[in-house]
């Protein structure tokens, strides 16, 4: 183990649900781990994935608000905190098919420096483009708005590598098989988790803790009652953003079209579950 990971939760007590940072369940997933600490959002990186092994938040109805005036600016950097023998590079994504995916999005972040940590290489993993630019965009603001809603929550958000073996870009970096984000709200002590899938399909459900814990072999919120983590609180349906890439409104029509698509779409999911 590179560092240890106790000293994330010293260094940002804040970005963790009762001060207590996320567990690694899983004991493949432990060597070669270093914590980081940014501004507003902490990792816990993996020297084996080259990726982060999750990335915690805390989201208030302040900082969202904050978020919004901040005008994006994309700098992707290789994170010097880490050894070079482990660390991902740019290089690794140069023709990769793969988006470089935030864990912690820069949507999130409440000012100009925090939004620039945001696109360091150890927030980042690589990540189907159809999905990062679809469902798992969707699901982002989807959590923007709740924190807007419920004035706090906690967010834990990190990939999943599924199976025996997984893909790498550049024979370096692996590619996870799912993301997940998990949200905790502390005022009515309720949480669950978005999860969805690392290939474009666009599917995604929502989970309990506890089976995020089985799934990803990590437990977000360590200090979350029993109850809480059986049960999943209701998340909102993921939507399309209210504006385009640009920053103008949309056009009714294309409001409309996407509307129509958004219901058709939770039309066949429902029934294919049905059947299923």
């Amino acid at each position: 183990m590179l560092a240890d990971p106790a000293c994330a939760a010293e260094n940002c007590p804040g970005l963790f649900a009762g001060g207590r940072e996320p567990v690694l369940a899983n004991p493949r997933l432990a060597p070669n781990t270093v914590p980081l600490c940014f501004d507003a959002f902490a990792v816990l990186f993996s020297g084996v994935s080259r990726t982060p092994l999750y990335a915690a938040e805390r989201l208030t109805r302040a900082s969202i608000g904050a978020a919004r005036r901040v005008d994006r600016a994309d700098a992707f950097h290789e994170e010097d905190r880490l050894p070079g023998r482990v660390r991902s590079e740019l290089s690794d994504y140069v023709h990769s098919g793969y988006d470089r995916g935030h864990m912690a999005p820069a949507g999130d972040m409440p000012t100009a420096e925090a939004q620039a940590q945001s696109f360091s290489l150890a927030n980042i993993v690589p990540q189907d483009r159809r999905s990062n630019r679809g469902i798992w965009a969707s699901i982002e603001e989807s959590v923007r708005r709740l924190a807007l809603r419920r004035g706090e929550i906690y967010v834990v958000t990190g990939p999943i590598f599924s199976g025996s073996s997984a893909e790498a870009v550049n024979a370096r970096v692996l590619v996870p098989t799912q993301i997940y984000k998990a949200i905790y709200d502390p005022a009515r002590g309720e949480a669950a988790a978005y999860l969805a899938g690392n290939d474009g399909g666009g599917d995604w459900r929502a989970v309990s803790i506890e089976t995020l814990q089985q799934t990803a072999g990590l437990d977000p919120f360590p200090a979350l009652p029993a109850a809480a983590r059986a049960k999943a609180m209701s998340l909102p349906e993921p939507h399309e953003f209210s504006r385009n890439r640009s920053g103008s409104e949309e056009s009714f029509q294309s409001w409309a079209k996407r509307e129509l698509y958004r219901i058709l779409y939770r039309l066949w999911r429902d029934l294919m579950r049905s059947i299923f």
